[in-house]
């Protein structure tokens, strides 16, 4: 990718921009979206397993996962 890159200097030569391909940027913004959507899941789980780390540690009653799933309509 390195060799598609085009930069932008100013005067004393210190680059202040870069030009990609918009292919390469489809590319980028792809991955990038499909990332973000990994974490939010990731984060999701996170936050659940200290829901329930929590309930458990208050003596809290929780669904089983059988009981959660046979009310799902999914």
């Amino acid at each position: 990718m390195a060799g598609v890159l085009k930069y932008i200097k100013d005067e004393p030569g210190q680059k202040t921009a870069v030009l990609i391909p918009v292919k390469v940027w489809a590319d980028l913004n792809t991955n990038y979206k499909k990332l973000r959507q990994k974490l939010k899941v990731m984060n999701d789980i996170h936050s659940a397993l200290h829901e329930v780390y929590d309930a458990r540690k208050s003596g809290k009653k929780m669904k089983t996962l059988k009981e959660f799933l046979d009310q799902c309509s999914c």
